[in-house]
């Protein structure tokens, strides 16, 4: 049974796609990017962006009873792959060992002209007691 993660704000909404999805004991979360709560895409450049993507990505993920510790594949779109550096540098800052899967791919263009990295994952859902 799919079970909808919504969260707060979702601002996602209104383009009729769920935050994350739940599938058993996996969380599958939609393309985070660098807006901020009002949904505004956040001053600052790359970094700022990709700082807010995570923050956003970690919310979801606690929404559905996930954590950036459980992550197991994600996937990292950046408009400009000259900022590999960077994504190096954000996932040392978000992910531990053991580090997940990853892709990182450049595109020509993600969901508004302003947005320069866009990031989803899996992940699994903890039951209680397990590691």
């Amino acid at each position: 049974m799919l079970e909808r993660v919504i969260t707060t704000p979702d601002n996602y909404e209104p383009f009729l796609l769920s935050q994350g999805i739940k599938f058993n004991n996996l969380l599958f979360v939609s393309g985070q990017g660098g807006a901020g709560d009002d949904g505004k895409i956040v001053d600052g450049g790359f970094r700022a962006q990709g700082e807010q993507a995570f923050v956003n990505l970690r919310r979801v993920l606690e929404a559905g009873g996930s954590s950036l510790d459980d992550v197991i594949k994600v996937t990292i779109f950046v408009t400009d792959i000259g900022n590999f550096k960077e994504v190096v540098k954000l996932r040392r800052k978000f992910f531990s060992e053991p580090y997940p899967a990853d892709t990182i791919a450049e595109v020509k263009a993600l969901y508004d002209p302003k947005v320069q990295i866009e990031i989803e994952a899996i992940a699994a859902i903890r039951t209680a007691g397990s590691k």
